[in-house]
Protein backbone atom coordinates (compact mmCIF):
# COMPACT_ATOMS: atom_id res chain seq x y z
CA UNK A 1 0.00 0.00 0.00
CA UNK A 2 0.98 3.61 -0.44
CA UNK A 3 0.32 6.31 2.15
CA UNK A 4 0.52 10.10 2.16
CA UNK A 5 1.21 11.51 5.61
CA UNK A 6 0.40 15.23 5.79
CA UNK A 7 1.86 16.42 9.05
CA UNK A 8 4.18 19.27 10.05
CA UNK A 9 5.20 17.83 13.43
CA UNK A 10 8.31 15.62 13.21
CA UNK A 11 7.32 13.33 16.09
CA UNK A 12 3.81 12.81 14.72
CA UNK A 13 4.86 11.98 11.18
CA UNK A 14 7.63 9.71 12.45
CA UNK A 15 5.15 7.78 14.60
CA UNK A 16 2.68 7.48 11.72
CA UNK A 17 5.39 6.41 9.30
CA UNK A 18 6.61 3.73 11.70
CA UNK A 19 3.10 2.31 12.23
CA UNK A 20 2.25 2.35 8.52
CA UNK A 21 5.60 0.87 7.44
CA UNK A 22 4.23 -2.57 8.34
CA UNK A 23 1.74 -2.18 5.49
CA UNK A 24 3.58 -0.25 2.80
CA UNK A 25 5.43 2.88 1.82
CA UNK A 26 4.78 6.41 3.07
CA UNK A 27 5.34 9.79 1.46
CA UNK A 28 5.45 12.82 3.75
CA UNK A 29 4.18 16.33 3.06
CA UNK A 30 4.77 18.91 5.78
CA UNK A 31 2.31 21.56 4.59
CA UNK A 32 -1.08 21.74 2.93
CA UNK A 33 0.08 23.10 -0.43
CA UNK A 34 2.69 20.40 -0.98
CA UNK A 35 0.12 17.78 0.05
CA UNK A 36 -2.23 18.80 -2.75
CA UNK A 37 0.65 18.93 -5.26
CA UNK A 38 1.89 15.50 -4.15
CA UNK A 39 -1.61 14.06 -4.49
CA UNK A 40 -2.05 15.54 -7.98
CA UNK A 41 1.37 14.30 -9.12
CA UNK A 42 0.56 10.79 -7.92
CA UNK A 43 -2.74 10.81 -9.84
CA UNK A 44 -1.01 11.96 -13.03
CA UNK A 45 1.48 9.11 -12.67
CA UNK A 46 -1.32 6.60 -11.94
CA UNK A 47 0.25 5.95 -8.54
CA UNK A 48 -2.70 6.35 -6.25
CA UNK A 49 -2.49 6.67 -2.49
CA UNK A 50 -4.47 4.09 -0.55
CA UNK A 51 -4.68 6.36 2.48
CA UNK A 52 -3.97 9.95 3.39
CA UNK A 53 -3.36 10.78 7.06
CA UNK A 54 -4.18 14.47 7.23
CA UNK A 55 -3.51 16.89 10.06
CA UNK A 56 -5.78 19.94 10.29
CA UNK A 57 -3.40 22.57 11.66
CA UNK A 58 -0.89 22.91 8.83
CA UNK A 59 1.13 25.73 7.28
CA UNK A 60 0.13 26.82 3.78
CA UNK A 61 -3.40 25.44 3.70
CA UNK A 62 -5.16 23.82 6.63
CA UNK A 63 -6.19 20.18 6.50
CA UNK A 64 -9.90 20.95 6.11
CA UNK A 65 -9.08 22.94 2.98
CA UNK A 66 -6.74 20.22 1.70
CA UNK A 67 -9.46 17.60 2.21
CA UNK A 68 -11.92 19.65 0.15
CA UNK A 69 -9.35 20.24 -2.61
CA UNK A 70 -8.50 16.53 -2.85
CA UNK A 71 -12.19 15.59 -3.10
CA UNK A 72 -12.68 18.24 -5.83
CA UNK A 73 -9.71 16.88 -7.78
CA UNK A 74 -11.09 13.34 -7.53
CA UNK A 75 -14.53 14.50 -8.67
CA UNK A 76 -13.07 16.28 -11.71
CA UNK A 77 -11.13 13.11 -12.59
CA UNK A 78 -14.27 10.97 -12.25
CA UNK A 79 -13.06 9.17 -9.14
CA UNK A 80 -16.04 8.26 -6.96
CA UNK A 81 -17.15 5.87 -4.24
CA UNK A 82 -14.75 3.11 -3.26
CA UNK A 83 -12.21 4.33 -5.84
CA UNK A 84 -11.57 7.51 -3.84
CA UNK A 85 -8.50 7.74 -1.64
CA UNK A 86 -9.38 7.08 1.96
CA UNK A 87 -8.62 10.05 4.17
CA UNK A 88 -8.25 9.92 7.94
CA UNK A 89 -7.84 13.17 9.82
CA UNK A 90 -5.11 12.91 12.47
CA UNK A 91 -5.29 16.00 14.64
CA UNK A 92 -5.22 17.49 18.11
CA UNK A 93 -8.57 19.17 17.43
CA UNK A 94 -11.38 17.34 19.18
CA UNK A 95 -14.23 19.84 18.80
CA UNK A 96 -17.55 19.09 17.13
CA UNK A 97 -17.11 21.85 14.54
CA UNK A 98 -13.91 20.36 13.10
CA UNK A 99 -15.13 16.77 13.33
CA UNK A 100 -18.41 17.55 11.55
CA UNK A 101 -16.70 19.67 8.90
CA UNK A 102 -14.23 16.87 8.14
CA UNK A 103 -16.95 14.24 7.76
CA UNK A 104 -19.11 16.60 5.67
CA UNK A 105 -16.10 17.02 3.38
CA UNK A 106 -15.94 13.23 3.04
CA UNK A 107 -13.13 12.04 5.27
CA UNK A 108 -13.46 8.40 6.26
CA UNK A 109 -12.02 8.63 9.77
CA UNK A 110 -10.87 10.95 12.51
CA UNK A 111 -8.11 10.26 15.04
CA UNK A 112 -7.46 12.61 17.94
CA UNK A 113 -3.81 12.84 18.97
CA UNK A 114 -1.84 11.43 20.65
CA UNK A 115 -1.35 8.88 17.89
CA UNK A 116 -1.20 5.25 18.93
CA UNK A 117 -0.71 2.05 17.00
CA UNK A 118 -4.09 0.81 18.22
CA UNK A 119 -5.95 3.90 16.97
CA UNK A 120 -4.26 3.71 13.57
CA UNK A 121 -4.86 -0.04 13.19
CA UNK A 122 -8.52 0.48 14.13
CA UNK A 123 -8.82 3.12 11.40
CA UNK A 124 -7.10 0.92 8.79
CA UNK A 125 -9.64 -1.80 9.59
CA UNK A 126 -12.57 0.67 9.63
CA UNK A 127 -11.72 2.04 6.17
CA UNK A 128 -11.26 -1.46 4.75
CA UNK A 129 -7.52 -1.37 4.07
CA UNK A 130 -6.60 -4.26 6.35
CA UNK A 131 -8.44 -7.24 7.73
CA UNK A 132 -9.42 -7.44 11.38
CA UNK A 133 -7.29 -10.57 11.74
CA UNK A 134 -4.08 -8.59 11.13
CA UNK A 135 -2.02 -8.41 14.30
CA UNK A 136 0.93 -6.07 14.70
CA UNK A 137 3.44 -6.44 17.50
Amino acid sequence: MKFLIVEDDFVSYTVLEKILSAFGMSVIATDGLSAVKTFESALKANEYFDLICLDIMLPGADGQNVLKQIREIEEKKGIFGKDKTRIVMVTALNDNKNILEAFRSQCEGYIVKPISKEKMIDQLIAVGLINESVKID
